[in-house]
Formats: structure tokens, sequence, C-alpha cells
């Protein structure tokens, strides 16, 4: 396969058309996908370009061989094993067979909307940089892979209330992993000292945020209010987190600042002047401008486009 530079943090959608491989299994209108990797013809054997996504992802590999690389380390697919990985850093990965591969995604925003604001408090593994893959018994995988069946099934129905089903079911199969693969898991003990600060910094992007979007908190935190709440020099935490994660800081802000606006964007009795300031934007052109910057669309047609 002909190299290509470095992929952008993607969507899977994005993602698939930027390798070239099929996307008529998307449903783009939502943060979430299900589909077996032998649905789509990769040409074995297969060796993907770097890519850093936006998103979360399951992979539950029944039967398959292949191999997955992050942040330097790599790891072996294996038969009857779990893999989990989170938005961060960038990877490849590469496929010598796949027989029964089932891949499940999920940005932040299904996650919120779908199961609830306190997902990362329910499922702090969530958080972490790398989680290794897990081989797990027979009867486990058999068990999940029951749910992954219901999920597979209400993603190919179309019914209004399928991604709230989803959302359940999602939330069930996240219960089951925990306690099963992750029951002590917290992050925070988690690798070295770089790793916990970037750990630190997640929690703490994410309950500033949670208290920007409830209205709590009305003044957005700078890269200097950050690197106080860890006691550490803004420069040396710029650093830290561009490294390992391969964004600034400025970009983490950005990405959650527009995860929220898209949360409350679904929500129809939220005002979009009060969005505005609840993001910390002193007026609604700018947040406007800014929301399509990144979205392609303005904050009236996103809400229309979930309100229809």
């Amino acid at each position: 396969m002909e190299q290509k530079n470095n992929i952008e943090s993607n969507s899977l959608f994005q993602l698939y058309k930027a390798l070239e491989l099929p996307v008529d299994l998307f449903d783009v209108t939502e943060g979430f996908t299900i589909f077996n990797l032998n649905a789509i013809p990769f040409k074995l054997p297969y060796q993907s370009t770097s890519y850093r996504p936006n998103f979360f992802s399951f992979l539950f590999v029944k039967h398959g061989s292949g191999r997955y690389t992050i942040d330097e380390q790599t790891f072996e697919v294996e038969p009857h094993s779990i893999y989990f990985t989170n938005p961060s850093n960038y990877r490849t990965f590469s496929w010598t067979q796949i027989e029964d591969i089932l891949l499940i995604t999920f940005d932040e925003t299904f996650l919120k909307k779908y199961i609830g604001e306190d997902v990362y408090t329910d499922f702090p593994f969530l958080l972490t940089e790398i989680v290794r893959p897990k081989v797990v018994t027979d009867s486990f995988f058999n068990e999940v892979g029951a749910i992954n069946i219901q999920i597979l099934d209400e993603y190919k129905k179309n019914t209004s209330n399928k991604y709230k089903i989803i959302g359940h079911l999602l939330a069930i199969l996240l219960f089951k992993i925990k306690e099963h693969i992750w029951i002590d898991y917290n992050p925070i003990y988690e690798g070295n000292r770089s790793s916990q600060i970037v750990i630190s910094f997640k929690r703490i992007l994410e309950h500033h945020y949670r208290d920007l979007s409830s209205g709590k908190a009305d003044m957005v935190f700078r890269v200097q209010d950050y690197a106080d709440a860890l006691n550490l020099h803004p420069n040396y935490l710029s650093s830290v987190i561009k490294s390992k994660t391969g964004k600034n800081l400025t970009a983490w802000i950005a990405e959650k600042t527009l995860t929220e606006a898209k949360s409350l964007l679904q929500n129809a009795n939220i005002p979009i002047k009060e969005i505005t300031y609840r993001l910390g934007f002193t007026e609604t052109a700018h947040f406007s401008n800014f929301f399509k910057r990144y979205e392609g669309v303005s904050p009236i047609v996103y809400r229309k486009s979930h309100h229809s």
C-alpha cells in the first residue's frame, strides 16, 4: 500500500475515507458504529497508515490475526481478546487474517447523550492512555458476544429509539467489561509521571467542562489555570501533553469545547445565546464561527439536524 502522511484526528467515517475503505456501512448522524471487519473487503495483508482518532473503540477478536501499535507499543491480535482504545496518540494497525472481529466505536457526545454525564466516574478506564488488550475466558467472551449481537441487531434497524436502546446496551457492556477486566482499575496510578500528568489533566478538563455546561462555573480555564491546578509550569505541562498525546493544550481545550457544544445543542430547551456564554464566548457570532470552523455547519443547522 502506498504510504501516506499521518492522518490527523478523525472520526471513523473520515478515517475510512482517508484510507480508501468502504464507508457505506456508516450512519454519520450519530457518533456510534458497530460492524464486523469481515464485512469490509480488506486486501490482506493490510497495513494502515498512522492516524489519530477522536473516538473510543472496542475490538472483540473471536478469530483473526494482526498487529496494533500505539505510542511505540505493539500488541499482537489474539483470538478471544478484547482491545480498548480512546482518543489519544497516533496509532497503526495491520491485518493478516480476518474471520470474526467485531468493532464498536463511539464518541464522547454519544456517551454523554445516551449513557450519562458521569460516564468517567462509572468507567474510569475510559480516561487512560493505553489499556493493554485482554485475552478472556470462553464464557466471558460468549457473554459479551451476546450483548454485541443485540447491539448489532438494533443498529441495523431504522427505529426512532434505536440509539437509546443501543446506549443502554452499551452501558451494560461497559459495566460487564469493568467488572470482569478492570474491577480495581484506577488510571491515576498507571504508568510514569508523564502518563499521570496526562490522566490528571484529562480529569480536570472533564470536570471543568461539566461545571461549565451545567452553569456551575462561568469562567473558562486557560492553559495557566490547568497548570496551576496541577502545580506545574504551563510550558512544562504543554510539553508533556504535546509529547504524550500528539495534541497541544489548546487543541484539547478546543475539542472539548466542541464536544460540550454539541451536547448542549442537542437539548432544544437551551438557547444558543446561553450556550455561548456557558462555554466562555463573549458573542454568539464568535461561538458560531468557532463551531462552524470545526464542525462545518452553524450551531443552528446542527441543532435542526438533531431535531428534525
